[in-house]
């Protein structure tokens, strides 16, 4: 009898000793995890557009870093040559096929970025001057010298990765260009749900839009050689706030739908 009050001992106190390891094991790999992320106390801290959720441990906030200091994306990059070779971009410059410019939906007009070909390993450095493309799935429509430098103008197209360096700089006269990070996720984005050469057409559009998204307008662009009148609905302050409406226009039928910055 005393032999069998002994081994239920001895199997109580090893349950516990385990509960109480596995406890300070969880507490452990919480604090490793936790390590590199800002904490506060109080109210949640207000969350930057472009960052993770903040969330609270052992009456603490923390916030954690974005995946990188400035902007990162990855897709299909794509280029454009001599059909747009003089024609005015959307900063008011001549495109220019042979200077190292490109073309992006939401970075700021001015954005310097590294685009580097995931497939072959080389890179190029261009300025964005213009916006586009505007082909769902395509991040970034380059120059033919900019496509030309990293292989992508024989395949047409070529998955890559971008990331902003800024916006440049003036020096003390040492060698190397030096970037000063700008905020890319705050700015007034919009939607573009189609482009048009006649204007009556946009006007159609517009009206059905009026009917159910708020900011339906048309911006026309002159392209030197031609007019076009684009329609685009919504306006939001950030790009996050952006991207989740961009489910409810595919489930509308708006599946060419291309979010940008106006």
């Amino acid at each position: 009898m005393w032999q069998r009050n002994l081994n239920s001992i001895f199997i109580a106190l090893s349950v516990r000793l385990r509960t109480h390891f596995v406890q300070l094991f969880s507490i452990g790999m919480l604090i490793i995890v936790f390590i590199g992320c800002a904490a506060t106390h109080g109210p949640p801290p207000k969350r930057p557009a472009g960052y993770p959720k903040p969330y609270k441990v052992f009456g603490k906030w923390y916030q954690p870093l974005p995946d990188s200091k400035g902007f990162r994306q990855r897709g299909i990059a794509s280029w454009y040559g001599k059909d747009f070779h003089g024609k005015k971009t959307s900063n008011g410059e001549r495109y220019d096929m042979y200077a190292m410019t490109a073309a992006h939906k939401t970075l700021p007009l001015g954005t310097y970025v590294r685009v580097h070909n995931l497939e072959n390993d080389l890179q190029v450095e261009v300025r964005i001057n213009d916006r586009g493309p505007f082909v769902r799935g395509r991040i970034i429509d380059l120059s033919y010298s900019a496509a030309k430098q990293i292989g992508i103008v024989g395949p047409g197209t070529a998955g890559v990765e971008v990331v902003a360096m800024g916006t440049p700089v003036a020096t003390d006269g040492g060698t190397g260009r030096s970037y000063v990070q700008g905020d890319y996720y705050s700015g007034n984005f919009t939607y573009q749900v189609g482009a048009f050469a006649n204007r009556s057409n946009a006007e159609r559009l517009k009206r059905t839009l009026d009917k159910k998204y708020r900011n339906a307008h048309i911006t026309v662009f002159d392209r030197g050689d031609q007019v076009f009148y684009r329609v685009r609905v919504g306006k939001f302050t950030n790009l996050e706030e952006a991207v989740k409406h961009e489910l409810v226009l595919i489930e509308d039928g708006y599946t060419d739908a291309i979010l940008i910055a106006e």
